[in-house]
């Protein structure tokens, strides 16, 4: 027997498939909607629909926009010979808010996740070697997070550009500014480590 009316039942197991929400993180937020007024509910709606209705994946890039190349892809100031290879458009975004990077990017809609049945066919990676080939880019940046599906993904990058002309290249991994050694673990002192640099 549920616990809640079917439409509460519903909306909190909606709720649980997004990342990192439970069942009861889900509960709240569905209790928290319950007490709002009507009108706020209406603008999340809307908010969703008008989400789902116009935004679409980049032609170029697949990053995510309102028009069929996005912002980045239409810039003409872009370095077109450098891709950043990234997991998703929140890690592109990411980087934009650095500044320091002024090439193009290739979002490859997730990374490999065999728990979840994602391979590297689920991604985007023959559309990036492709790109490679036809744009003559002369440097990839594998820009995926340093972890199992991140490496993963960026080993099987690596393979499928093996042969073709172009640098590939990783983001640095290591301690973060403001860490103590101490307390860093062995996986981030020994990328520390070997990502050294002169000063």
């Amino acid at each position: 027997m549920a616990l809640y009316p079917e439409s509460i039942e519903r909306l909190i197991h909606a709720l649980t498939t997004l990342p990192g929400v439970g069942r009861k993180t889900a509960e709240r937020y569905v209790f928290h909607l319950l007490r709002q007024p009507p009108a706020v509910v209406e603008k999340i709606v809307q908010g969703l629909h008008g989400v789902q209705q116009d935004i679409h994946d980049c032609e170029r890039c697949f990053n995510i926009t309102v028009n069929t190349i996005c912002d980045v892809c239409r810039d003409s100031q872009r370095d077109i010979s450098t891709i950043c290879v990234v997991s998703d458009s929140t890690n592109l975004h990411a980087i934009e808010q650095t500044g320091d990077y002024h090439g193009v990017y290739h979002v490859l809609g997730g990374v490999i996740n065999q728990l979840d049945g994602i391979g590297p066919n689920q991604l985007r990676i023959t559309e990036l070697v492709e790109r490679v080939h036809n744009d003559g880019a002369q440097e990839i940046i594998i820009a995926t997070n340093p972890n199992v599906g991140g490496n993963a993904t960026a080993m099987y990058v690596i393979e499928a550009l093996k042969d073709m002309n172009v640098q590939v290249t990783r983001l640095a991994q290591g301690l973060p500014a403001g860490a103590d050694i101490q307390y860093a673990d062995d996986i981030t002192l020994s990328n520390a480590l070997k990502d050294r640099k002169d000063i």
